[in-house]
């Protein structure tokens, strides 16, 4: 089997100030992090510079989660949708600077007014992620969208949506990130494996019990992990699969390691 990356997302540290997070920079067992760009961990030049020298003193190679608070790229309201992206297009900016391997982001939701308008949260999300993908190009920043539940009103979440994406747009250079957490919402892990693996490049893996995003440490939910580890063998993933658990993340890893050894 081809050698699978094995990395951690900062997502277990959002709730603490910066600097406890980049101190648990020098304790994480793996070269390859996550670093959240929202909350209390919002970059700035500061900040980047701060990561890029424990990224030397570390030997970290990071991937970038794009700020989702309150982020909306299929929004209809043209001051939030400007918002949004202006909010993107500056991650982006700190990405490049921080020579991140990847950029991740959300696609966009359905709101309160979808019903009235069928069809234009999808027209606005295409537009917005082409967008984006200027702004991608203009930086040499290789770019992926993140599958998120149909429960929380996202417009990717099955393989189907992704197919559609690329017909429309031919953008076949944005990769997409699977979370296998958010596949096991909607039942899809294995669909998305079996239809979509040329364009999975990243993955975020927390468990859950089957109803909720609960990011729980591997092995502490529902998911069949020995099946995961299996059809990653079948398919010969060899990317990124980056721990998003809040809980037991060094066991996370550990048992990561054991599964795609």
């Amino acid at each position: 089997m081809p050698r699978i990356k094995i990395g951690l997302s900062m997502l277990y540290c959002l709730g603490k100030p910066f600097n406890k997070m980049v101190q648990h920079l020098a304790t994480v067992k793996t070269p390859y992090v996550e670093v959240i760009d929202d909350g209390l961990h919002t970059l700035d030049k500061k900040r980047v510079s701060t990561l890029k020298e424990a990224g030397k003193l570390h030997s970290i190679k990071y991937t970038v989660h794009a700020p989702f608070a309150d982020i909306n790229i299929a929004s209809p309201s043209k001051p939030i949708l400007n918002a949004s992206l202006k909010r993107l297009r500056q991650s982006m900016a700190y990405a490049n600077t921080l020579n991140a391997q990847l950029w991740i982001f959300h696609p966009g939701a359905k709101t309160g007014i979808s019903m009235f308008y069928p069809g234009e949260d999808w027209k606005q999300n295409i537009e917005g992620i082409r967008e984006l993908h200027k702004t991608a190009e203009e930086y040499g920043l290789n770019i992926a969208i993140e599958n998120l539940p149909e429960k929380y009103g996202f417009l990717m979440k099955q393989p189907e949506d992704f197919q559609k994406f690329y017909k429309e747009t031919g953008l076949n250079d944005v990769g997409i990130v699977l979370d296998v957490g958010h596949a096991n919402l909607e039942g899809q892990t294995e669909s998305f494996l079996r239809k979509l693996p040329d364009k999975i490049v990243h993955m975020h893996v927390s468990d859950n019990m089957g109803e909720h995003d609960q990011h729980l440490g591997v092995g502490y939910g529902k998911i069949n992990w020995q099946r995961f580890a299996e059809t990653l063998r079948e398919i010969a993933y060899d990317k990124t699969v980056i721990v998003e658990s809040t809980e037991h993340v060094e066991e996370s890893l550990q048992k990561l390691r054991q599964l795609l050894a």
